[in-house]
This record gives C-alpha cells, structure tokens and sequence, in this order.
C-alpha cells in the first residue's frame, strides 16, 4: 500500500491504544478508498481489484450506519473530518 496506517489511525482515535473504533476503521477505508480510486484512474481493467473497491465501500457504508445509531455527534464529526456527504 502507498500510505502509512499510523497517522490516521493517530488522528482518529479516541484514545491512546485505540486501533479498532469506527471512527478509526472508517479513517482507514477512507484512504484505502482513495488510494484504489487513483489505481483504478491508470489501470481501468483491473476488475478484480475494483470488486475489493466496492466491498471496501460497503462496509465504509455499514460502519457509517452503526455509527449514526450509536453516536451522532462522532459521526457528524467523522463526516466532517472526512469530507464525507457533502
């Protein structure tokens, strides 16, 4: 992968061992997510690829969900922060 987990992962987290919350693991897909969307704008046939894309994507979308059910307002905040739905 071209990007370094560390930093996102210590921008998001909600405290000092925190790998795992889903503000975390959406921070993570998040760039993962912009990573492939650069792949795939050199490399158009990479289909398989591009299915790993879309699994990524939903389940960006499912930990967006529980999120909102949980906690609104780290949502909103991770939404911003991401530049998610705009």
């Amino acid at each position: 992968m071209a990007f370094a987990k560390a930093p996102t992962i210590q921008k998001h987290r909600t405290h000092e061992s925190d790998t795992g919350s889903p503000q975390v693991q959406i921070a993570i897909l998040t760039d993962r997510i912009n990573y492939l969307t650069d792949h795939f704008r050199k490399h158009a046939k990479d289909h398989h690829g591009r299915r790993g894309l879309l699994m990524m994507v939903g389940r960006r979308k499912r930990l967006l969900s529980y999120l909102r059910r949980i906690d609104v307002e780290q949502y909103r905040k991770i939404v911003a922060d991401l530049g998610l739905r705009a």
